[in-house]
């Protein structure tokens, strides 16, 4: 590897230095950050047919044309020169054989920068048919360069030139930002063909291409994932930055990859790869901070005799790599910190709306409380104030006596209902309430359904249908009798309870559809559905009436009675024989309407 790099990438820059400056050493000339900027540039230079520049000329008369002898003469190593000269000197060839003008998009070098420039080429043919020369004529905008004094050294320039990179990676906490800052930072800078820098997962052994730079054309290597197994620079380069178990080997890596006895006290690694059939000279460095390894920056370049990596570039590199370690820890550090206090919200709003729901279920169970021991001491004052009665010797009367006692007996029952409803409520919740299904004549139930509320119906002078499927066989459902009556019970003996004027009507209808409830395939489902002309329920309130404890509101408990826990006992009862329940109201004073599925043991003939 050569130690230095040629003359004409060492010289000045565009130099803020005044030449007739009263002061003898420049390395005293305050140092004037500015930037070089520049408009659209018009070129035009002449190429022999084997690449090298005849003749160059710019419109741009300060910056470019003084440094003409750097450049004429010159065909891949010069000021300013193709990117890429092998592929370059292929387009030259191919004007030369078919003395055809070509036009193309190509990247130049220009003082260690490098800028797109839109070129034509065209042949200069002589009399004989020989192509003389290649005339081009090209435009391009030139990336801004730092402007430095013309007197610092090699080194003095580099440590200047890393000021501006490493303020625009420090002033932003983005980790992408960072990364592409970095690569962008050294192409521009640096004579390089591409830079890459890559994020490290040590336990799954791979790296991942994060963000690059790439001259000319190249292909995109961005996301590409390389493997620290089958990259031994890349691993050396971790290993002397901090030594790491997962990649130590039985031999030493450095003893194969180590080129022209570099410097082991470095922390930057250099060595030789093909890409696509090209030899480039490629410097690795690995990034981190606090003995903990965080990415990997990768340059490259096409290897030519006068122009290696000298020490210049490798302390400037290791100090950059310093600088961007940090950056990169204190981003992911951030991020965590961010992530963290986003976790920290949820969980915050979790434990808020936690909170609200136990608040809400705390009132509406103090609300439930409240009806139920209403509920309760109304039949049970009846049970003890005719059994008074009859114990006072207020019934001399068998007759009457006989009243009192269908009367306890009723309020008995009704006691027993209210109290089997809190039961099916605490074993519903306690995750304890088990159906057994068993075939089931759907007419049995519909018979003594109607047979027991047909009387409640009537004394509120109210129409009570059933129809019946029309089928030419029974109708067996896949259920549970006793909790089928009891789902049929809950929402007749409510549409009963809210209606005034008019009547409910019991309805069926088949949906052919294959369940399996409880490993048994069944044919469809049958579809129940109940509707009343009854108060009805507006749209808004309508998701409250399957919550346990909730009716529409408390005066609605007052007025009508009950325990506000029907419907949702019902669906939980529904659900668990594999069916659902839906609720329907078009609004206050509408009616309602509640339909149910339960699964049919057999398909009936209609």
């Amino acid at each position: 590897m050569m130690s230095s790099i040629p003359e004409s990438h060492s010289g000045p820059v565009n130099s803020a230095y005044n030449a007739n400056s009263p002061t003898k050493d420049p390395k005293n000339q305050p140092l004037i950050m500015e930037k070089y900027t520049s408009p659209m540039i018009n070129l035009w230079f002449n190429h022999g047919v084997s690449g090298e520049f005849l003749s160059f000329y710019s419109d741009d008369a300060v910056a470019l044309n003084p440094q003409i002898n750097q450049i004429v003469g010159q065909r891949e190593h010069g000021l300013f020169c193709p990117v890429n000269f092998p592929a370059y000197q292929k387009v030259l060839d191919r004007i030369v054989q078919t003395r055809q003008a070509e036009q193309l998009e190509w990247a130049f070098w220009w003082n260690g920068s490098w800028v797109n420039t839109r070129i034509t080429l065209s042949p200069i043919v002589l009399p004989n048919d020989q192509v003389q020369s290649i005339f081009v004529q090209g435009q391009g905008q030139f990336r801004p360069l730092l402007a430095v004094p013309s007197g610092l050294d090699e080194a003095d320039r580099y440590h200047l030139l890393l000021a501006p990179i490493s303020w625009s990676i420090r002033r932003t906490l983005d980790l992408k930002t960072i990364w592409q800052q970095t690569v962008d930072g050294l192409g521009t800078t640096l004579v390089i063909d591409r830079c890459s820098i890559y994020s490290l997962d040590e336990l799954a052994g791979k790296v991942t291409i994060e963000a690059q730079f790439r001259s000319g054309d190249q292909e995109s290597w961005q996301g590409r994932d390389e493997f620290l197994e089958d990259q031994p620079t890349l691993r050396a380069a971790i290993t002397r930055l901090r030594p790491s178990p997962l990649l130590d080997e039985a031999h030493p890596i450095l003893e194969v990859i180590e080129l022209d006895g570099q410097d082991r006290d470095r922390c930057v690694i250099t060595d030789v790869v093909e890409i696509d059939g090209i030899a480039h000279t490629r410097m690795v460095v690995a990034t981190g901070y606090q003995d903990e390894v965080n990415a990997l920056i990768v340059l490259w370049r096409v290897e030519r005799k006068d122009l290696g990596w000298n020490d210049s570039e490798l302390d400037f590199l290791e100090e950059l790599a310093d600088q961007v370690g940090t950056a990169i820890a204190h981003a992911k550090l951030f991020d965590k910190s961010e992530q963290l206090n986003k976790t920290l919200v949820c969980k915050q709003e979790a434990l808020e709306e936690a909170i609200r729901q136990a608040e809400e279920a705390s009132r509406l169970k103090s609300e439930f409380l409240a009806n139920t021991s209403h509920e309760l001491r109304t039949p049970l004052n009846g049970i003890i104030g005719f059994l008074n009665l009859i114990l006072d010797g207020m019934a001399d009367d068998p007759k009457e006596q006989q009243e009192f006692l269908e009367e306890s007996m009723k309020s008995s029952k009704h006691l027993l209902v209210l109290i089997d409803t809190i039961l099916d409520l605490a074993k519903i919740e306690a995750g304890k309430h088990q159906i057994d299904l068993i075939p089931l004549d759907f007419s049995e139930v519909l018979e003594n359904l109607l047979r027991s509320q047909r009387n409640s119906a009537e004394r509120k002078n109210l129409t009570f249908e059933v129809q019946m499927p029309q089928t030419r066989d029974a109708v067996i459902l896949y259920t549970n009798y006793q909790r089928l009556y009891q789902v049929l019970l809950n929402l007749v003996s409510n549409a009963i309870k809210f209606t005034h004027e008019g009547g409910l009507t019991i309805t069926t209808e088949f949906v052919r559809r294959k369940v399996i409830v409880q490993n048994h395939e069944c044919p469809g489902m049958m579809m129940v559905r109940v509707a009343d002309t009854g108060i009805g329920v507006s749209l808004e309130k309508q998701d409250r009436l399957f919550q346990s404890f909730s009716q529409i509101d408390g005066s609605t408990t007052r007025q009508y009675g009950g325990t506000g826990l029907g419907l949702a006992i019902s669906q939980t009862l529904v659900s668990a024989m594999g069916g659902e329940v839906n609720f329907y109201s078009m609004g206050e004073g509408l009616g309602s309407t509640v339909t149910f599925t339960i699964p049919l043991f057999q398909e009936p003939i209609v």
